[in-house]
C-alpha cells in the first residue's frame, strides 16, 4: 500500500509541476475548453456603441414559408440559434432556438475578419493608409526587421503575408489558441517570424488579421471599436451596442474574431455588400474597395497549388446555383453571406459547423443556403 501511495505522490507531483510551468494561456484554455459563442463573458469587452437605430421593414410575407422536413432536420443538426433571412431589406424570414432571440448577443469567430477588411477601406478611403501596396513596417516597428518589412496591407487582407503561424484549433498549445486566451496579443505579433516570401500563397492566419488592427490602430489614432463605430455601426443604424472583445481590461481587441451581436444587426454587413459601400444617401466605403474586396485573389495559389478563387480581401466566395455570394465565416458556423442575385442576406449563427469540406468550403454552407432558397424562391 505504501508504494501505491509512493507512485501516486510522484504522479501527482509530475503533474503539479507540469501544471505550474504551463503559460497562462493554457491555464485559461484547459478551464474553459471549447470556445463558445458566448465567451464575451469570459473576456474583458470594448463597446461598439450603436446610433440611432434603423429597424428593419417586416415583410407581408414573413415566415410565411415551411421549409422541408429533411432541410429543417439537416439544419437542427448543426446546432443553430439564429437563421434569417432578409429580402429587399425586409425580413422574410427569422427562427430562434435555445432561448436566443433578435436581441442575443453570438460571437462572430472569423466573422470579423470580414469587418476588419471594411475598416481598412475605410482608412484607405479617408488616406489614413496611402495604398493597399503600403508597407506594414510603415506604422509597426516591429515589421523593420527579421525580413517583415516586405509584408503590405494587401498581403495581410489576403492571407498571403508569409509569416510563420500555425492555425490549429485542436491544439492546447498551438498560437491560435494562444491568440484567444492571451493577454498580451501585440506582445505575440510583435514576435512573429517569417516562413516564406510574402504576396505568393494563400495560407489562412487569424494574425494576418490582427496585424492589420494594429495598423488601423496606428494609422488611425483609435482602437478598432471606436472606427467601427464612428464608420459603421452608428451609420448603418445597428439596434444595439456590439461588444468586441479584449485580450485584457482596456486591451486590444481580438480582432481576428470575436465582435458579438445579434442576427439582425450581422446582416448590417451583409446589406452594405449589396449596397456596394453604401447605407442610404451615405457611402461609408468606396465601391471601389467593395469591389476588390469581394473579388477572389486568384494570383495566388493555396497550399494545395490551387488558384485561389473563392477569397478576397478576408471575404470568402461562393459560387451557387449560378450565383456569386461573398460571405463572412466563423468556426462554429458563423455566416454572413449576400446574394446580389437575390438582393438578399442570409444570417445564421450557431454551435457548430460541419466537419467535411466540399471544395474550400463547409459542407453545412450547403444546408443554409439550400433554406434560404426555398425561402427566396
Amino acid at each position: 500500500m505504501k508504494k501505491q501511495h509512493k507512485i501516486l505522490f510522484a504522479i501527482l507531483t509530475v503533474v503539479a509541476i507540469v501544471l505550474f510551468l504551463m503559460p497562462r494561456y493554457a491555464w485559461k484554455a484547459l478551464w474553459y475548453q471549447m470556445p463558445d459563442i458566448d465567451d464575451y463573458k469570459i473576456f474583458y469587452n470594448r463597446v461598439v456603441k450603436a446610433g440611432n437605430y434603423q429597424p428593419w421593414d417586416v415583410a407581408v410575407e414573413y415566415n410565411s414559408t415551411v421549409l422541408a422536413d429533411s432541410t429543417t432536420q439537416a439544419m437542427r443538426s448543426y446546432e443553430p440559434v439564429a437563421f434569417l433571412v432578409i429580402r429587399d431589406q425586409k425580413i422574410i424570414y427569422e427562427k430562434y432556438w435555445e432561448g436566443y432571440s433578435d436581441s442575443s448577443l453570438s460571437n462572430s469567430f472569423s466573422a470579423a475578419k470580414s469587418i476588419v477588411s471594411l475598416l481598412v477601406g475605410a482608412a484607405w478611403d479617408e488616406g489614413y493608409i496611402k495604398s493597399l501596396d503600403q508597407k506594414v513596417a510603415d506604422f509597426l516597428p516591429s515589421f523593420k526587421k527579421d525580413g517583415k518589412d516586405k509584408v503590405t496591407i494587401k498581403d495581410l487582407l489576403t492571407m498571403s503575408s508569409g509569416l510563420k503561424w500555425n492555425e490549429s484549433y485542436s491544439s492546447l498549445f498551438s498560437q491560435t489558441t494562444e491568440a484567444y486566451y492571451t493577454d498580451d496579443l501585440r506582445g505575440m505579433v510583435n514576435h512573429l517570424k517569417m516562413m516564406e516570401k510574402p504576396g505568393h500563397r494563400h495560407y489562412y492566419r487569424s494574425i494576418d488579421t490582427e496585424v492589420l488592427a494594429m495598423v488601423i490602430q496606428a494609422a488611425t489614432g483609435r482602437t478598432i471599436s471606436e472606427y467601427a463605430s464612428e464608420k459603421f455601426w452608428k451609420n448603418m443604424g445597428a439596434h444595439f451596442d456590439a461588444l468586441w472583445c479584449l485580450d485584457h481590461k482596456n486591451g486590444m481587441e481580438k480582432a481576428y474574431c470575436c465582435f458579438n451581436t445579434n442576427a439582425r444587426d450581422f446582416a448590417r454587413w451583409g446589406q452594405l455588400i449589396l449596397n456596394h459601400g453604401k447605407w442610404g444617401k451615405k457611402q461609408l466605403v468606396s465601391e471601389n474597395y467593395i469591389d476588390q474586396a469581394v473579388s477572389p485573389a486568384s494570383y495566388l495559389t493555396d497550399e494545395d497549388g490551387n488558384q485561389v478563387d473563392y477569397y478576397g480581401y478576408q471575404w470568402w466566395i461562393i459560387h451557387y446555383k449560378g450565383y456569386k455570394i461573398p460571405y463572412m465565416r466563423g468556426i462554429l458556423g458563423q455566416y454572413v453571406f449576400a446574394i446580389p442575385g437575390k438582393n438578399a442576406v442570409v444570417v445564421r449563427l450557431g454551435h457548430k459547423r460541419s466537419d467535411e469540406l466540399i471544395g474550400p468550403n463547409r459542407k453545412d454552407i450547403f444546408v443554409y443556403l439550400d433554406a434560404a432558397f426555398q425561402i427566396l424562391k
